[in-house]
């Protein structure tokens, strides 16, 4: 059965278009540095703050976060707070003054219409963008509460009972309960202990959530994830554990799942792998790095870093195309430490050429900040050609459109070559191999010429293959338009 892929743009991070390899590779690109965006510099900051989400609201970026000086009896889980953005490289952090205790002058604590800073880890803000939400109702967030009412604390077992309860906003600052309130209570196990995630899907038209659940018996299985879905935001389905294919199983501490801005039936989680047990440093090294401890946690006795899970619209699965680091720890032993390393929600544009995402370093260290994270737009995964060559196949495709528009790149030798073949695997004349010139450069988006122009329109609609002759070449995303 032809793929009908329409006019989307794909991505090349998963196996979805591929028929065969020929030695060229799927291949991860690792993000680059962006500098810092915030780092504690608030009396109520402290080793245990926490980064939840980034969103973009209009021509802003909102950046919410948990902090958690360690030193205030009355601050028993930390709380939630903001920073905002023009352009997600430079960040503030508001006087929202929306809290009124003289402990807390000038705070950037997001709170109820009632003036309490009642929303710590694990919440989630995010932006619902079904059409026809209210302007009060806009901003969503999500938290995480035990099924009794009590206030959530750090302390509680994570393996009691809990709920989801909602909250909303029309800034991003000040919210409100949501009335009516969804009963979403999960079916399964030791479940809602923060990295929740929510959207609205455009590619399904409902709601999506992904929350994470503890599989098996507490300590000796999984920490992993579940999806449930709502067309109306009330009634949700049952929830369905996610799947992984045949790869070795691994935790997930917080998942992060969300449509990629340019492809939104594609879902990209750059999710939190959480190494139990895997000690990097030694005591003298925590001791070095001022690692500190709440309670009984020992913080020196796990690593994390983060990897990339991909996902598609309508399925329950997780693909593990690249078990290797997305977000790497790096030099340094401050990121070598339990929950270092843990990237937030929210996937966004930084200009035509850059897209951005944040992570938590320094976890449990005075020095902990949030770092901004850059990749090149599309560019999370590509199918890659070393200098001596190779070449890809798709598998038969029904596309829309006129034109192919290919995110490509190459080295100065380097070239990349398409030819539109029958659904049997076929050359067409006129849009052979030979009758494409070589495609030499760097482009976001490149239209591809043969011989007689660009025009493809006559093979719209019914199924065709795309072979990829490729040299000292990176091809990340390719779509009809």
């Amino acid at each position: 059965m032809p793929l009908n892929i329409g006019n989307r743009r794909e991505l090349l991070v998963d196996p979805f278009l591929i028929d065969r390899l020929e030695n060229v590779r799927l291949k991860l690109h690792e993000p680059i540095p962006g500098g810092v965006a915030i780092k504690i510099d608030k009396p109520w900051e402290g080793p245990a703050n926490c980064g939840i989400s980034v969103i973009q609201d209009g021509e802003r970026y909102l950046m919410y976060y948990r902090s958690w000086s360690l030193n205030d009896a009355a601050d028993q889980n930390g709380l939630g707070c903001v920073a905002v953005s023009e352009d997600g490289q430079y960040w503030t952090k508001p006087a929202l003054n929306l809290v009124t205790n003289s402990r807390w002058l000038d705070s950037n604590f997001i709170a109820s219409d009632a003036g309490i800073p009642e929303f710590a880890f694990p919440c989630a803000p995010w932006v619902d963008t079904r059409p026809g939400v209210p302007a009060n109702e806009r901003i969503k967030l999500v938290k995480s509460e035990p099924i009794s009412g009590e206030a959530h604390s750090a302390m509680v077992d994570p393996r009691g009972p809990k709920r989801l309860g909602f909250w909303v906003s029309a800034d991003g600052f000040t919210f409100h309960p949501l009335d009516p309130q969804p009963e979403l209570v999960s079916d399964l196990p030791n479940c809602f202990d923060g990295g929740v995630t929510m959207f609205w899907s455009e590619a399904e038209q409902q709601y999506v959530l992904y929350y994470r659940w503890y599989e098996g018996e507490w300590g000796h299985g999984y920490r992993t994830m579940a999806r449930t879905t709502s067309k109306d935001f009330f009634h949700w389905t049952a929830s369905v554990p996610m799947t992984f294919g045949g790869s070795r199983r691994e935790q997930f501490y917080v998942n992060n799942t969300q449509p990629y801005f340019r492809a939104p039936h594609l879902y990209l989680a750059p999710a939190a792998r959480f190494m139990e047990g895997r000690r990097a440093i030694t005591d003298e090294q925590a001791a070095e790095i001022g690692l500190q401890m709440i309670g009984p946690h020992a913080y020196a006795n796990d690593c994390s870093d983060g990897v990339l899970l991909t996902s598609r619209a309508g399925t329950t699965h997780y693909d593990r195309t690249f078990m290797e680091t997305f977000v790497r720890p790096g030099l340094g032993w401050s990121n070598w430490v339990s929950r270092a390393n843990y990237p937030l929600t929210g996937i966004l544009p930084c200009g035509p050429d850059q897209i951005m995402f944040f992570v938590a370093r320094h976890y449990m260290q005075v020095s902990w900040h949030i770092e901004r994270l850059l990749l090149r737009t599309d560019g999370f995964g590509s199918i890659n050609a070393l200098w001596d060559g190779g070449e890809w196949v798709t598998k038969p495709l029904i596309f829309a459109g006129n034109e192919l528009e290919i995110n490509y790149r190459t080295g100065a030798p380097g070239l990349v070559q398409v030819e539109i073949q029958t659904a049997e695997g076929k050359p067409i004349e006129g849009f052979t191999r030979a009758d494409c010139p070589e495609i030499i450069g760097d482009e976001i988006s490149r239209i591809v010429h043969w011989r007689n122009g660009s025009d493809l329109g006559r093979f719209a609609g019914q199924p065709v293959r795309l072979r990829f002759v490729m040299k000292d070449a990176d091809l990340f995303a390719l779509r009809f338009c």
